[in-house]
């Protein structure tokens, strides 16, 4: 009996993955600057811009090949490889995916620079399901159906939950408000004798003009923004940067051709504006 339900189950299984891989994604036109192309560079040690110029895609090198956190929208994986292979490094050295955030601007390009690399994806197991419907169960954008390529998550990962790779070791921290499974990411870069604790944020922007009780998929949506938004309060950290490079201001800071300036992404005052505002925001919500 237990043998005929597995299969029953299985099949279930296949048939809805068909079902879901079978539907037409509908990426929404976007801001010109989440396409428009960007020239990568060194942000400090081991950690690598490479993404758009709205659209943050970084590259973690180690010595046991490479991570890559987002990859933008669905038309961005020949700019990241290209960007990759600008800076010296193999696109086949990816070994592992990850994201802030399961949105199509984010994971737009992941299932196909899966395929291509063979990297396993790593991603917050509140975004799980919403990755593997494309987006067409998301609290907020599955109005628009599958905004993205269905993507198979390898690994789960769970707040504080360790990311190694050769010598290199990230913590994953749940930030879950703007999805789910938004999520951040601490890590050490060492350049020559200096070392920086780096965070790749999630900014916890609102993006519902729903009042909250009026979600009745995510029960727990403010409480969830109220403990991120105290949580990431509480970081420490010496460099930041975040999903959106408009969040951390990088074009102010640092121009096309820029000589490497670790010191430029030291923004602890900008880190603490950004999320006070989000904080009224989050106040004022009803």
């Amino acid at each position: 009996m237990k043998k005929y339900l597995l299969t029953a189950m299985l099949l279930l299984s296949l048939l809805f993955t068909a079902s879901v891989f079978s539907q037409v994604v509908n990426e929404p036109v976007g801001n010109e600057e989440w396409i428009k192309p960007y020239k990568p560079f060194r942000i400090a040690g081991n950690l690598y811009y490479v993404g758009t110029y709205d659209l943050a895609s970084y590259l973690i090198v180690t010595n046991k090949g490479n991570i890559l956190i987002n990859t933008g929208l669905s038309g961005s994986a020949d700019l990241i490889k290209n960007n990759i292979e600008q800076l010296g490094f193999k696109f086949s050295d990816i070994k592992i995916l990850l994201t802030n955030q399961a949105h199509y601007d984010h994971v737009g390009a992941m299932a196909a620079i899966k395929e291509q690399t063979g990297a396993k994806f790593y991603v917050d197991a509140a975004d799980a399901a919403v990755c593997r419907a494309g987006g067409a169960n998301d609290y907020e954008m599955g109005h628009l159906g599958m905004s993205f390529q269905p993507v198979i998550p390898d690994r789960l990962l769970r707040d504080k939950d360790v990311i190694q790779l050769g010598n290199t070791r990230l913590i994953m921290l749940h930030h879950p408000g703007h999805t789910k499974g938004s999520c951040s990411f601490l890590l050490n870069v060492v350049d020559g004798k200096r070392l920086y604790k780096v965070l790749i944020a999630n900014i916890p922007s609102i993006i519902t003009d729903k009042p909250f009780s009026k979600i009745p998929v995510y029960p727990r949506i403010r409480e969830d923004y109220a403990y991120t938004l105290q949580a990431m309060k509480g970081l420490q950290f010496e460099l930041w940067v975040a999903a959106h490079a408009s969040q951390f201001q990088l074009h102010a800071k640092r121009k096309e051709g820029d000589a490497y300036n670790p010191a430029a992404f030291a923004d602890r005052k900008g880190y603490g504006k950004l999320l006070e505002g989000i904080s009224q925001d989050f106040k004022n919500h009803p």
